[in-house]
């Protein structure tokens, strides 16, 4: 037997005789044949695998938003008959020359005449934005003087206009003589600055009714007692800050201070006097000594019977008893020129240069004078306060005061009558401030804000601004509680926005000014002498 078939097709077929059944299945064992795949290898070189995991699957996100844009020119093609512009232009130098030498001296004339014009006399241009709100940017206080219930009596700003200072007491009585007080400062450009905790606290044995900072000196400030005695504190000494003092000497005033002025002292620049005001009527003038005294160089005595009478005002007995002075102000332009408000409703023009013997004489080291030289129309009650004005033209000479009747006065002191009266309050008017940056402003303190039948005022802080109104406040701004009165208040002339006022809650506020209340107008000067003339006197 045979196979036969066709390789190709791998058809196969036994052909011849057929073996038998048991030679054909017989057991047997055929050796292992190894056949290496091609394929495998051939994917292997290739780098392919397979594997029954699928590998990570990458992911993006794209926005499913349609977007669809299209360029559009809107350029005008350049014509060819458009020259240029970046081409040279051609100037006529020669004619330009003539030009020049033809306006030259009309042109020079002008600039002349405004050189020499005061329409804008005082007037800053102002970059910032127009503020047209007045707002609070500290509320300080001292709680351990709050919780005796002291008032703050007096306050002022140092030479460099960061540093508030305040004095407490109290005005409205109570046994000033034995009752303990305090100095406290405050640094309003310190950070952290923690309205409740002063950055100096003095203790002072007796009531401290006012106080100056030095004017150029910003750690050195000067305080009047209910004692009658000066102190002058040196801030930058924390453990013994007390540097000069009068002391309880026959020099002394025998009644409250009620205020202290720096003088400059025209024998030593380098040194400064204190000018102190009492309701004992004298007006005393100390000097440095090295010992740490404050030794009395001058003084004046108001005594009533050398105080000048005029036929305009009404009758007054005028004995010889003492006035009591309340508030004094120097004129800016004389520095020998001062006026004082006082207890009998007065205020009085007055001159350091004065040389008449005073008649009340009370065994000073030194003679006193008798200053008063005008008295102008009074008040209805006691003058709290008086100040002049930093701006006004020699021919006006004009200054402010306030007193109990609730009025302020705008004098001149040319004449004896008043060129306005103000019916402000029906309470008291405790201080009066001209503005040290707008000729036409001041602002005024007043006892309690009721309202009364004119204009119902209800601050105790009032801003005026003659521009605007010549008998109504422009602001009136709520400082105290339970209508507590506002005893003092500054302007800041560094930082000519801010304002600082103390009341009877012992809590001093610092308002921000408005723009309008900082910006002095161009014709401001000519205003405000136009107001006093068209006045009758």
């Amino acid at each position: 037997a045979r196979f036969h078939g066709n390789p190709w097709s791998g058809r196969w077929e036994l052909v011849g005789p057929r073996p038998p059944l048991s030679a054909m299945f017989a057991d047997g064992t055929a050796p292992g044949a190894d056949v290496e795949s091609l394929w495998r290898s051939a994917r292997s070189a290739r780098c392919e695998a397979k594997s029954c995991q699928t590998g990570k699957i990458s992911t993006a996100e794209t926005a499913v938003q349609s977007h669809t844009s299209r360029d559009a020119s809107v350029q005008t093609d350049q014509s060819e008959d458009v020259q240029d512009f970046q081409q040279e232009v051609q100037a006529d130098y020669t004619s330009l020359l003539s030009f020049l030498q033809r306006v030259e001296d009309p042109v020079i004339k002008e600039l002349n005449k405004n050189w020499r014009s005061h329409a804008f006399d005082g007037f800053e241009v102002n970059w910032t934005d127009q503020n047209e709100t007045v707002l609070c940017l500290h509320t300080l206080s001292y709680p351990e003087a709050q919780d005796q219930n002291l008032q703050v009596t007096s306050i002022s700003w140092n030479a460099t206009g960061s540093v508030l200072a305040c004095s407490y007491g109290r005005l409205d009585g109570g046994d000033w003589s034995t009752e303990k007080s305090y100095v406290c400062t405050w640094n309003l450009d310190r950070r952290g600055l923690n309205p409740q905790r002063p950055d100096l606290v003095v203790d002072v044995p007796s009531s401290v009714m006012c106080l100056a900072f030095h004017p150029s000196q910003p750690s050195l400030i000067a305080g009047g007692l209910f004692s009658g005695e000066l102190v002058v504190w040196d801030t930058s000494r924390t453990e013994d800050p007390v540097i000069w003092r009068t002391g309880i000497t026959d020099d002394t005033h025998t009644d409250p201070v009620y205020q202290v002025n720096w003088l400059p002292d025209a024998k030593h620049r380098n040194h400064a006097r204190l000018l102190s005001v009492s309701t004992d009527g004298k007006i005393l003038v100390w000097r440095e000594e090295r010992d740490g005294r404050l030794a009395l160089a001058e003084g004046f005595a108001m005594v009533a019977q050398q105080i000048p009478r005029s036929t305009q005002l009404k009758k007054f007995t005028w004995g010889e008893a003492a006035v009591g002075v309340t508030s004094l102000s120097f004129s800016h332009f004389d520095p020998r020129v001062f006026i004082v408000g006082v207890e009998g409703g007065y205020s009085l023009k007055c001159s350091t240069a004065a040389e008449t013997p005073a008649l009340h004489q009370t065994g000073s080291s030194v003679p006193l004078r008798a200053p008063a030289e005008l008295a102008f129309s009074p008040h209805g009650g006691p003058v709290y306060s008086v100040s002049c004005s930093p701006f006004h033209r020699q021919v006006l000479n004009l200054f402010l005061s306030c007193g109990t009747d609730g009025q302020v006065h705008l004098h001149s002191m040319l004449q004896t009558q008043p060129l306005i009266s103000l019916q402000l309050s029906k309470k008291y008017l405790f201080c009066v401030r001209w503005s040290p940056v707008r000729p036409l402003v001041f602002a005024a303190a007043s006892g309690e804000g009721n309202c009364n039948k004119c204009f119902c005022f209800i601050g105790d802080v009032h801003l005026f601004d003659f521009e605007k109104s010549s008998r109504k406040p422009a602001v009136s701004i709520k400082q105290a509680p339970d209508e507590r009165p506002v005893y003092c208040l500054e302007f800041n002339i560094k930082q000519t926005q801010l304002l600082a006022a103390g009341d009877a809650t012992g809590t001093v506020k610092v308002w921000q000014l408005s723009s309008d209340f900082t910006e002095q107008g161009p014709r401001e000067m000519n205003h405000l002498e136009q107001l006093a003339s068209e006045i009758p006197d």
